[in-house]
């Protein structure tokens, strides 16, 4: 007698509201760089919960500790001291050189919060109508200010009238801001992602980083610099301003910093850290004793297993296979970003590539339409970065010879820092 197949479960949420493109796919429960759906199938993940899973998913060292916080307290509102606010505060202020820090749930409220600052900064000066300088391909959140920070005319469409007061420049362009905000005595604020995630990975250039310090300091603007995607490690350092050597004024962090737990912060030096005041900003889940030891025990297993080295030799050696494999393949315009934080860039919308590599056993995503986005767990050994590559590249060729036959496409460039 033949023992029946088990059941194949659908992936569906008909009760849900459905404001998710989702792939058919229910995950079911994870080990290290591995998920596997309800159905059995195991895939690798190259995308980490978008930046978020850095330990990777159930951790011998987090999952204990996540266990004896919840048999303690989970939430006990900011009517009260938290302690581990205090730890966890303390060692993202010794990372960062920064002097104190505010805790929400989400890198939305951080990004809010720090917009919030930067008016209260202006006001504080006598400024009535401050002004914030931001970024094309930006992406802060989709609350309706930092939906209007955000450089995506496609996710703000339905939305206005957005909140005024923002002013857009290019990306590395120290000419253009400064000419964009010639005679302008209402600029409080520079707000930018040291790697834009969602834009399409774009790395802002160290020397531009380190002239708009320059150029805060002399007009006495905040430098705000969102480390929500790239920061807690991603790019080889704890924050990846950090490889230009300067230091922000306010810095908002999420995704990494509690390992899947929702957690946010902004953390901020010594010309934002006292701005705020008792009543100026809350928040109810923000800094709950669960989030905060998700964020203390993930920071501790990071420095004890010296993760972000390892960001950096899997990143390096996850791009150079990847350099090696498709430079000077047509239809490839660039790979581009820093530690495990890359970007692929295509001649051409991709985002079928999602299910194809689904199918073929990889989670990824794909970003500003055309950019095949790699954020994997920081965990990730370069065998896994090898699989990787070996599933990803196949995919990527057989696409682009099935979508450009016969026509003239660019050609990779070289890696873009």
């Amino acid at each position: 007698m033949t023992a029946a197949l088990p059941h194949h479960i659908e992936a569906a949420s008909p009760h849900v509201m459905n404001t998710y493109g989702r792939l058919p796919i229910a995950l079911s429960h994870g080990q290290g760089c591995r998920v596997w759906d309800v159905n059995g199938k195991c895939y690798l993940d190259a995308l980490g919960g978008i930046a978020v899973n850095t330990l990777g998913h159930n951790h011998p060292q987090l999952v204990p500790a996540l266990q004896d916080q919840i048999s303690k307290l989970i939430h006990c509102s900011n009517y009260y001291h938290v302690p581990l606010q205090e730890t966890l505060a303390a060692k993202l202020v010794e990372l960062s050189g920064l002097e104190n820090v505010f805790f929400c749930s989400t890198g939305l409220e951080a990004n809010e919060a720090a917009l919030k600052l930067a008016r209260k900064y202006g006001h504080d000066k006598g400024i009535e109508r401050p002004e914030v300088v931001v970024y094309e391909k930006a992406f802060h959140g989709r609350s309706i200010a930092t939906l209007s920070a955000t450089g995506n005319a496609k996710v703000q469409a339905g939305f206005g009238p957005l909140v005024e007061g923002f002013i857009r420049v290019p990306l590395n362009d120290i000419e253009a801001i400064k000419k964009a905000t010639a005679g302008n005595p209402n600029v409080t604020a520079v707000f930018f992602e040291a790697i834009q995630g969602e834009g399409g990975v774009h790395p802002m250039d160290d020397q531009y980083m380190r002239d708009i310090r320059k150029l805060c300091d002399e007009r006495d603007w905040l430098l705000m610099i969102d480390e929500v995607q790239c920061g807690m490690g991603r790019t080889g350092k704890w924050f990846a301003h950090q490889w230009s050597g300067i230091k922000p004024d306010v810095m908002p962090l999420a995704k990494g910093l509690g390992s899947g737990v929702p957690i946010g912060a902004v953390v901020c030096g010594p010309k934002a850290a006292q701005i705020f005041k008792v009543g100026n900003h809350g928040t109810t889940f923000g800094g709950n004793p669960l989030a905060m030891r998700a964020g203390v025990e993930t920071i501790r297993i990071m420095e004890d297993d010296n993760i972000i080295a390892n960001a950096i030799t899997t990143g390096e050696h996850l791009r150079a296979a990847l350099e090696r494999d498709l430079s000077g393949l047509a239809g490839v315009v660039n790979i581009r970003g820093r530690g495990l934080m890359l970007g692929i860039e295509l001649a051409l919308p991709c985002g079928e590539l999602l299910k194809q590599a689904a199918d073929e056993g990889l989670l990824i995503s794909v970003t500003a339409d055309c950019v095949i986005r790699l954020v994997p767990p920081l965990i990730m050994t370069t065998a896994e970065a090898d699989q990787v590559v070996a599933i990803l590249v196949p995919l990527i060729q057989q696409f682009l010879h099935d979508k450009t036959p016969g026509k003239s496409v660019p050609v990779a460039s070289p890696i873009n820092e």
